[in-house]
Parts: structure tokens; C-alpha cells; sequence
């Protein structure tokens, strides 16, 4: 999911918030998100918090802070509801390239 906070906050303008299955699943999804980046569109983030524990990764690239949740941390904290007010941004996944 992705939402546009350029409205509502001044630190950021986009979160993208993601779920995966396990500890593990979070921190692979991190650090896909993390490496796409780089190589693609040679971002490296700010910031990055939660690896260790991969219950709620944190990746801070100044405009735009991605969030890797697990799925009882991302239904706790329900950030799409926090957020409610900011519009969702249309996107089409694209297959990954194996």
C-alpha cells in the first residue's frame, strides 16, 4: 500500500506499507526494498530501524519511509487507519524477475 502523506506531515511525503508472514519474510522484503532501490534508482535510506527484530522494519529515505511489518504488528498498529485521511496511491506490481 502506498500513501501520499505530503499533506499531513512535513518529514515525508509517500509511506509504503508492506506485510510479510514471518521474522524472516519481513527482513527478506526489507532488504529487497532496500536493494531494489539501490541498484534501480541508487537510493540508500537515511535511516533503518527494526532488522534485528523484523517485527516492524523501518526504512527512512527522507521523502518517501518504507514500512515491512509482520502481520500482528502491522494489525496492532494499523498504520492505512492512522492514516486514513491520506489519499492511496494507485500502483501496479510488477513480477519480479527470477
Amino acid at each position: 500500500m502506498l500513501l501520499d502523506v505530503s499533506e499531513l506531515l512535513v518529514v515525508t511525503d509517500v509511506f509504503v506499507i508492506a506485510s510479510g508472514t514471518s521474522n524472516r519474510h519481513v527482513r527478506t522484503l526489507a532488504d529487497e526494498a532496500e536493494a531494489r532501490l539501490s541498484a534501480d534508482l541508487d537510493r540508500k535510506p537515511l535511516r533503518r530501524e527494526g532488522r534485528e527484530f523484523s517485527t516492524w522494519v523501518l526504512l527512512d529515505y527522507g521523502d518517501m519511509v518504507v514500512h515491512v511489518f509482520d502481520l500482528e504488528t502491522r494489525d496492532y498498529y494499523q498504520l492505512q487507519r492512522l492514516w486514513a485521511d491520506a489519499p492511496v496511491i494507485a500502483f501496479e506490481p510488477t513480477p519480479s524477475e527470477a
